[in-house]
């Protein structure tokens, strides 16, 4: 059980002694997003607009969905995303490309996830140092001409044009409604007040007010088709597994998620789960009377290089208010001086056309 399970979703008396430690953590964000403002810490400007996206807990709340969908977008306007981030701890610090193939003990599985998703149309570059990171890939792809990056919102070294942070409205997520290390909470809830966008998942709670919070937009995560593993072509509808003997495998950070979607949607499915970044390796997919083995795509595109007929993937796709995209648009178009890119923008079905 991990140490938000035990005392980030509660009030203890150890929440006594950790409170004051939130709030020096607030007060360190604070002095050090005041340092770069005073430019006493150089911070980077880059060529093209940054889109920051991340969450406001320690969760990923849908970030990444929300990234791949934000990806689509961008794309379907004729402009050429690239995306940014930290990566896992593991990660070597200096900045490197990922492709479908990088090591997920590295690059961590939901940076994985989007190259296996985007990654031949969209670069994606991991360091510990954002902006270094994000100057490679605008050194290496010179076309690229928006920035999105992941899970980056206290990065004040990164100068951004536009924030979007997701609020996960689930008890899981939002916890105590305390900040770190007293909640799960990376920033206080009034942070949200001073952002571009704030994108909802789940329906809210009646002890949050979010009157006060920026433009706000509501997504829905929906999982209706699945795929084989080994052969990506073939999808289906969750469905077709109800009268199959059914084996459902997660880590311990999609586990919940993932399981209670198994029962809302009616499978009836052998559960497993193992430890949070665990590691797959074929034993853990030994089990020779099952007629379907599933797992979130995140865990599932791991299992690839031995995945037999047997494994599907269980992809996550963000429905988002359509409001969303006038507000981007209107962001970018502040900031991007390329005039080919402002007329894919303002006219994409020319584009498609001349095509």
């Amino acid at each position: 059980m991990k140490l938000s399970e035990l005392y980030w979703h509660r009030f203890t008396p150890l929440h006594l002694l950790l409170w004051p430690l939130s709030i020096l953590f607030g007060i360190f964000l604070l002095l050090r997003k005041f340092c770069y403002w005073l430019d006493i810490f150089p911070s980077v400007k880059l060529p093209v607009p940054v889109i920051v996206v991340d969450s406001i807990t320690t969760e990923d709340g849908g970030k990444t969905p929300l990234i791949l969908w934000l990806v689509d977008f961008l794309q379907s306007r004729g402009l050429r995303p690239g995306i940014v981030t930290r990566g896992s701890s593991d990660n070597p610090g200096t900045p490197m490309a990922v492709t479908d193939a990088s090591d997920p003990t590295v690059v961590g599985g939901k940076i994985l996830l989007l190259a296996k998703r985007c990654g031949h149309s969209c670069p994606i570059w991991v360091g510990d140092d954002r902006a270094a990171a994000a100057q490679t890939l605008l050194y290496e792809n010179p076309n690229c001409n928006v920035i999105i990056c992941n899970d980056g919102l206290q990065c004040h070294r990164l100068e951004r044009d536009m924030e979007i942070v997701v609020a996960d409205f689930s008890e899981q997520s939002l916890g105590n409604g305390l900040m770190l290390p007293a909640g799960p909470l990376r920033e206080s809830l009034d942070r949200l007040e001073k952002v571009d966008a704030v994108v909802t998942n789940g329906k809210e709670l009646e002890h949050i007010d979010s009157s006060d919070w920026a433009p706000t937009f509501d997504m829905k995560l929906v999982s209706e088709t699945i795929y084989n593993v080994s052969e990506p072509s073939n999808c289906q509808l969750t469905t077709d597994l109800q009268d199959k003997r059914l084996n459902a495998i997660a880590d311990f950070d999609n586990a919940q998620c993932f399981f209670d979607y198994i029962q809302q949607a009616g499978l009836n499915a052998e559960l497993q789960s193992f430890a949070e970044d665990h590691r797959f390796v074929p034993q853990d997919l030994d089990y020779p009377e099952a007629e379907a083995i599933l797992m979130p795509e995140e865990n599932a595109i791991q299992c690839s290089e031995f995945a037999d007929n047997k494994l599907w993937a269980l992809p996550v796709e963000a429905w988002v208010n359509n409001q969303l995209k006038a507000l981007v648009i209107r962001k970018l178009r502040k900031h991007i001086t390329d005039g080919e890119a402002l007329d894919d923008m303002a006219y994409p079905q020319c584009k498609k056309i001349v095509d």
